[in-house]
């Protein structure tokens, strides 16, 4: 696994090419050691990402948006008018830093 700390977040990207494997281990791994942390998950390198694989991740994020912390998933190759509700899907790392950053305001407003 690719891991970028950032000041605010963590990346963690897939060095495989499975994206239910990753999506498993991250399931397994984030509670243990991400638990703290606002997480992008880049999935850039999936360009065909189907709906059925994303959802995948949606444990996860709902993990970690319980616990008042962003979760951010990044590709560019999913139609983002079929993502569920509870996730948050960008097409660029930029723009899912500018996602955690709002969400960090809106959180310290006590929205």
């Amino acid at each position: 696994m690719k891991i970028i700390e950032k000041d605010t977040y963590t990346i963690l990207g897939d060095e495989r090419d499975d994206v239910l494997d990753f999506a498993m281990y991250l399931e397994k791994i984030v509670p243990l050691h991400y638990d703290k942390k606002n997480l992008v998950i880049d999935l850039l390198k999936y360009e065909n990402l189907t709906l059925d694989q994303l959802v995948q991740f949606i444990k996860l994020s709902n993990y970690q948006r319980g616990g008042k912390l962003s979760y951010v998933i990044v590709n560019t190759g999913i139609d983002y008018d079929l993502v569920p509700d509870e996730m948050v899907v960008v097409p660029t790392l930029e723009e899912a830093g500018d996602i955690i950053a709002m969400e960090e305001i809106e959180r310290d407003l006590g929205f």
